[in-house]
């Protein structure tokens, strides 16, 4: 295909931090964004060409936007595939991830049940609708992680039930149709970022570690700290997944190695994701470009480690609802090691992300801090003390 620019113009159903990025990673190489959002003033729009303020399921908003641009894309799965198909076929434009891939993976149980007939590992799992249900699930898998089949995200809908007495609160506070997956003693949990571009093309980022903490990602590590046999396996079931999903772009794979040193999928994301946000720094080329250009039909850029990377997330830390205004940055900026992301979000709010920062080893020799290049330990720990200086606390 013949390229030029100024490029051509995207259209991101969802306009929060993932799209945020994806207009700071795309903006120097001159594609125009427009995203669709309803919240006024969103995240995103200071950094791309326009939002329109509308719901995820608003027909006319999904319309209007498919008419100004020449692809389409996501970066939440509250978007309605139904709906961007159609505005896509109205307007002649395609919409990657494929719509029917986001139908899939927006029920976790139609997720699980696909990878599930294409062979690929996963841990247990049953539907649940009842807490008779739960309780006889919950004593055969030995305890489970009760999910929401719909809308959970960031820990939202999760809820582990080790005691099958507490099903019925349990499926109370998740508030629908549920599933039950096996509470695994997992050894760690890992993610690959996985890529499809044109013409069948696939990559994968290198192994990330991510550490999770009432069931929010907290931390990632790249390259993961495991060895070399279950890196190839995360690879491989990596790629297996891939050839499941249809459509362009970015997919953020989550994994489970467990004791035995095998690995289950947790669960896929169609979009950039959490786990992948030291690609801006670690990575030859970004998760956020690459999604763009796979959307584009582009060439894919490398997916190298360029250097170790840790990023942790610079959450809420407040009790309650206020102003979102972060203290502490003169010590992150003034790090020669660190690099800082604001996502702009009015309010601060407990355990919301508000921000992330990534960590990469000193080079310039003038920082006592700074973690040695291959000290993956040291710089975590690094980044640890970078991000707890930060606080949405009044002093």
């Amino acid at each position: 295909m013949t390229i030029t620019l100024p490029g051509p113009t995207l259209g991101v159903v969802g306009g929060g931090q993932l799209g945020r990025m994806i207009g700071e990673a795309v903006a120097r190489l001159g594609v125009e964004v427009v995203v669709l959002d309803p919240t006024p003033d969103c995240p995103a729009s200071p950094v791309v060409s326009d939002q329109i303020v509308a719901g995820f399921d608003d027909p006319e908003g999904i319309d209007e936007l498919a008419s100004r641009v020449d692809a389409l894309t996501f970066e939440i799965e509250l978007a309605d595939p139904d709906l961007m198909a159609e505005a896509a076929a109205e307007h002649g434009v395609p919409v990657h991830p494929d719509p029917d891939t986001l139908r899939t993976i927006q029920d976790k149980l139609v997720q699980k049940e696909a990878l599930v007939d294409a062979g690929i590992p996963v841990p247990e799992f049953a539907a649940v609708a009842t807490a008779e249900g739960l309780e006889r699930v919950a004593e055969e898998f030995g305890g489970v992680m009760l999910k929401a089949r719909e809308g959970g995200y960031d820990g939202r809908g999760n809820v582990p039930v080790r005691d099958p007495a507490d099903a019925a609160d349990a499926l109370d506070e998740v508030g629908g149709a549920a599933m039950a997956e096996e509470l695994l003693d997992f050894e760690r949990e890992i993610a690959v970022m996985g890529l499809k571009g044109a013409d069948g093309e696939t990559r994968t980022y290198p192994v990330t570690e991510t550490v999770h903490r009432e069931e929010i990602l907290r931390e990632s590590v790249a390259p993961a700290r495991t060895d070399d046999a279950v890196v190839a396996e995360a690879e491989s079931v990596a790629r297996d997944v891939l050839d499941v999903l249809d459509g362009r772009g970015v997919y953020g794979i989550e994994l489970f190695e467990t004791r035995e040193g095998d690995v289950l999928v947790n669960e896929i994301a169609p979009r950039p994701h959490n786990s992948g946000h030291w690609t801006i720094e670690g990575a030859r080329t970004s998760q956020f470009e690459n999604h763009v250009r796979a959307v584009l039909g582009w060439p894919l850029g490398p997916t190298d480690l360029v250097a170790p990377a840790v990023t942790v997330n610079v959450l809420g830390d407040t009790d309650e609802t206020q102003e979102a205004t972060l203290s502490g940055v003169e010590e992150v900026l003034a790090a020669p090691d660190a690099d800082l992301h604001w996502y702009g979000k009015g309010d601060a709010r407990p355990l919301r992300k508000m921000g992330h920062l990534t960590a990469t080893p000193g080079d310039d020799g003038d920082d006592s801090d700074a973690a040695p290049e291959d000290d993956r330990d040291a710089l975590l720990a690094r980044a640890r003390d970078l991000r707890d200086a930060l606080t949405f606390r009044d002093a």
